[in-house]
């Protein structure tokens, strides 16, 4: 299961209407997560390493994240973070 990451301009976030999507936060931590449907996120702020059975994938400010429907993963945050995020 692939999870995608991408830069969008200021006018495609703008185009999709993800500043007004929810916001969510999190400290520095570490947790097992799993993806009952798929996600997409704007990473406001923080660094994260994703640990999935295929390998780790890190982002961070300024990312655009996919997460696919039944995404079993660790989430390690490095730094603390905010992002805006859609469930699809």
């Amino acid at each position: 299961m692939e999870i995608k990451i991408e830069k969008l301009t200021e006018e495609e976030i703008e185009k999709r209407g993800i500043r007004s999507w929810p916001v969510w936060e999190k400290e520095v931590s570490r947790f097992d997560w799993h993806y009952g449907t798929a996600e997409e996120c704007l990473i406001l702020e923080g660094e994260v390493t994703i640990e999935t059975d295929d390998g780790n994938v890190s982002f961070g400010a300024g990312d655009f994240v996919t997460f696919p429907k039944g995404l079993v993963c660790v989430w390690d945050i490095k730094k603390n973070v905010k992002k805006h995020y859609n469930f699809r």
